[in-house]
């Protein structure tokens, strides 16, 4: 655990008889975004406060910045921000005076929380709106002015739980932006999101929680790899060149009317240049080539039973073959 952010071992948290973690392990590597999925109500949020101690495990071995939630809380909070669901921005107050008001939480000098309150408000583009009050901020706005007091103590862990719900695509993509550039300071972020192309987006590695256990965890293309219905398929606009074709691929299905074929691929590198070599040691040149490749929602309803993964369902990756 102590190259890790973020370490988790066997973390378990109940309600009642509702089990909502049971037997959870997380390691979230130094300077990192990891991102944890799974459907409303799995525990995500759980996770969250109980790593951000807000809330307390029932069982489990905790490690976050080095530091045991449990006997250590104030070692932990000094070394985390973290940005909820909901905005903890004050609308009735500008949003100088919101960053104000976290310097003193944090306990910084007058002059110091001054000029981290400027340099934040600059680097969020938020120095024209300084001055106005916070409720007459768009949504990204918030947001913005939201991760930016999460900064004020300069932590060097970051839970952002959804920091994206209900932002328009501009401002989602503000925000992976602003994401990214804290990773690249050398920030590690723990990241739950419900929207699945932003994970992808963004995470250097995805955990999907289902029944309060991680059903799968890896990198985005990992993930991928699990679901069935990946292939590589070429399109022919001469008759002769597709049987060719047909032939030389002998595993291929074939798609006659259409004069295209389907090689089943997930998508690596390596089977992609088979099928190159292939064509080419038979003379045959595509006119189109399409990588066909599961995507993180099917991955998600796969491992979370919502429905099975479509063979056809994936994302497109066209490129047109060489001439």
């Amino acid at each position: 655990m102590t190259d890790l952010a973020i370490a988790a071992k066997g973390l378990r948290k109940s309600y009642g008889d509702k089990v909502v973690l049971d037997g959870v392990d997380l390691a979230v590597p130094t300077g990192t975004i990891f991102s944890l999925l799974g459907p409303n109500g799995a525990g995500k949020t759980t996770a969250v406060k109980i790593l951000s101690t807000l809330i307390g495990a029932d069982g489990g071995e905790i490690r976050v910045g080095g530091h045991d939630p449990a006997t250590d809380p104030q070692a932990v909070r000094a070394a985390i921000g973290v940005t909820g669901q909901f905005s903890a921005v004050d609308g009735l107050i500008t949003g100088e005076e919101n960053m104000l008001l976290m310097a003193d939480l944090h306990h910084l000098p007058r002059g110091e929380g001054r000029r981290v309150a400027a340099e934040l408000l600059e680097r969020f583009d938020l120095v024209e709106a300084a001055k106005k009050p916070a409720s007459t901020y768009s949504g990204g706005m918030k947001r913005r002015l939201d991760i930016a007091m999460t900064l004020v103590g300069s932590p060097r862990i970051i839970f952002l739980d959804e920091p994206t719900t209900g932002l328009d695509p501009r401002s989602r993509h503000t925000m992976w932006q602003i994401i990214r550039e804290l990773v690249s300071d050398g920030v590690s972020v723990f990241l739950t999101t419900q929207y699945l192309d932003e994970a992808d987006e963004l995470a250097d590695r995805i955990a999907v929680l289902h029944d309060g256990r991680i059903a799968a965890e890896g990198s985005a293309q990992e993930l991928k790899r699990l679901i069935p219905g990946g292939h590589i398929r070429l399109r022919f606009n001469d008759p002769a060149a597709y049987r060719a074709a047909a032939a030389a691929l002998g595993e291929a299905t074939r798609h006659d009317e259409a004069l295209a074929l389907q090689i089943p691929s997930d998508g690596g590198q390596r089977e992609l240049r088979a099928v190159l070599d292939w064509l080419d040691a038979a003379d045959v040149e595509a006119d189109e080539l399409t990588v066909h490749t599961p995507d993180l929602d099917d991955v998600f309803f796969a491992l979370t039973d919502t429905r099975g993964a479509g063979t056809d369902a994936g994302t497109d990756k066209t490129t047109e073959a060489a001439r």
